[in-house]
């Protein structure tokens, strides 16, 4: 049997990966195992398709790769649980965001690459962005998400704290944004469940568009037109949805470093 890939973690963001191995790999249920203080739907359902949860430590010191999906503010006890339990060869991926991977490596003496990736991996649609020093640590950690998400290789570990923003955090954005069209919709007359069905229906137009892999710009021409409805409300708002973003994103870039800050000293 393939040596099996050891998941730290099981939130949220965990068992949106494991979902996602689950549909489309490349990690089978019998390659995995998953360490979870309490019990989790995703991990249940994955023991019960060949997953091993909470098994013998000693099962570890099989493992090809570790990746550590837990709370930044947690994230020390659970590396140290882990030291001493690894095999050499073993490549950490940490999906935390803010910890960099030197304080990690310091705990478990070995490299870390880092992914930051989106819930949409659960459904195998989803973006991760990677660094790691090392060609292998940057390869190992490609191949876990190569299946479930678009890689994004970064070439400085200092970036992944903007893709954390721009991407793992993003999808609220846009949804929150494609709420307040929906209020402000309704506010212009229409029906709440007429303008939230309108809306969710537009987001999906965006996302079919932005899945062509097309110029951002060109696909925002496409629909407004000069002259037209669409450019209208596009030169009234151009500004503040600027403004928004980038506050958005300073803002998620400033509270993951205070949360890889809080999690030097937990």
């Amino acid at each position: 049997m393939e040596r099996p890939v050891v998941l730290v973690g099981c939130g949220r963001l965990g068992s949106a990966l494991v979902e996602g191995w689950m549909r489309a790999g490349p990690v089978t249920p019998a390659e995995l195992i998953i360490l979870t203080p309490s019990p989790k739907p995703v991990a249940e359902a994955a023991r019960a398709a060949g997953a091993r949860i909470n098994p013998d430590p000693d099962a570890l010191r099989q493992a090809r790769s570790v990746v550590l999906a837990v709370k930044p503010a947690t994230w020390r006890g659970a590396a140290e649980a882990l030291r001493g339990a690894l095999a050499e060869d073993a490549v950490v991926v940490s999906l935390m965001a803010g910890v960099g991977s030197a304080a990690i490596s310091s705990v478990l003496d070995r490299r870390v690459a880092r992914v930051m990736p989106t819930t949409g991996v659960a459904q195998a649609q989803g973006v991760a962005a990677v660094w790691a020093e090392g060609a292998r640590s940057r390869f190992m950690a490609s191949e876990l998400f190569r299946t479930v998400a678009e890689v994004v290789d970064l070439a400085d570990e200092g970036l992944m704290d903007a893709a954390t923003a721009t991407a793992g955090s993003a999808p609220a954005f846009i949804l929150a944004h494609t709420l307040a069209l929906a209020e402000a919709g309704e506010a212009r007359g229409l029906e709440r469940s007429a303008a939230l069905a309108l809306a969710r229906g537009a987001l999906r137009s965006a996302a079919a568009g932005a899945a062509s892999g097309d110029a951002l710009e060109s696909l925002i021409g496409r629909v407004a037109s000069p002259g037209g409805t669409t450019r209208a409300g596009l030169d009234a708002s151009r500004a503040a949805v600027r403004d928004a973003a980038r506050t958005a994103i300073d803002a998620a870039v400033d509270r993951a470093r205070e949360l890889g800050s809080e999690g030097q000293t937990t």
